[in-house]
């Protein structure tokens, strides 16, 4: 499985561009939407971003510090993938500070903001969800990371920043499985419905239940297909 990647032009440090560029595609790809590990090839890498090894070497040991992948001896290195135990932890997290962000959002967001959240989901009221998956799991996305930015804290966003690569592709896989994407919008809506009142307890609420009804499913479904 490759990395969707486009060359980097050379105009400042080649390391960073060349860290910038393999986080980026980490981050937009769905790391556990299957069981195989998923392998980064330094020698593809270099070909996709059109530049030496050197500084794609360099990237990925400051990727590795950072957690996101791990280099294991004579095998290669690899995106790094979290247990089941740790991912039901991630969930648990994310689920207090996004529930927070709902009762900041709830307090700070403008109306004009929270009317942008409602549209995000306006394309799916008529048609099945089965056959827009791939387009609700963006917009899926989009509305918990609307939430963190309309809590306008940015200690928020930064800690769930360093959670987000491994919770949205959580959620794209869980979307799929036992009807979880129909559930999930109706409970969308009910969060949406909350703001707008500028009910803050109910938001907070209805935002942590929906987070830990995602760390019950990955505890009772697991992540990967069948």
């Amino acid at each position: 499985m490759r990395l969707n990647i486009a060359p980097i032009q050379v105009n400042t440090s080649l390391r960073d561009l060349a860290y910038d560029a393999i986080k980026k595609a980490i981050t937009e790809m769905d790391i556990y939407a299957h069981a195989a590990e998923v392998r980064l090839d330094e020698r593809q890498l270099s070909e996709d971003l059109g530049v030496s090894r050197t500084p794609i070497r360099e990237a990925l040991t400051i990727l590795e510090l950072e957690g996101f992948v791990r280099a294991v001896p004579r095998r290669g290195i690899f995106v790094v993938r979290k247990t089941k135990a740790e991912i039901i932890e991630m969930i648990t997290v994310w689920a207090a500070l996004e529930s927070m962000a709902a009762r900041l959002a709830a307090q700070r967001a403008t109306s004009k903001e929270l009317r942008a959240l409602r549209n995000i989901f306006e394309q799916f009221e008529d048609e099945p969800l089965s056959e827009h998956m791939n387009e609700y799991s963006e917009a899926n996305i989009a509305f918990h990371q609307t939430i963190i930015k309309l809590s306008k804290s940015p200690l928020i966003a930064e800690m769930t920043g360093n959670l987000f690569i491994h919770v949205r592709a959580i959620r794209n896989v869980s979307l799929r499985q036992a009807h979880r994407a129909e559930r999930s919008i109706d409970e969308h809506k009910q969060i949406i419905d909350a703001l707008e009142a500028r009910d803050a307890d109910l938001a907070e609420r209805l935002n942590r239940e929906h987070t830990l009804g995602l760390a019950a499913h990955v505890e009772k479904h697991g992540i990967f297909h069948a």
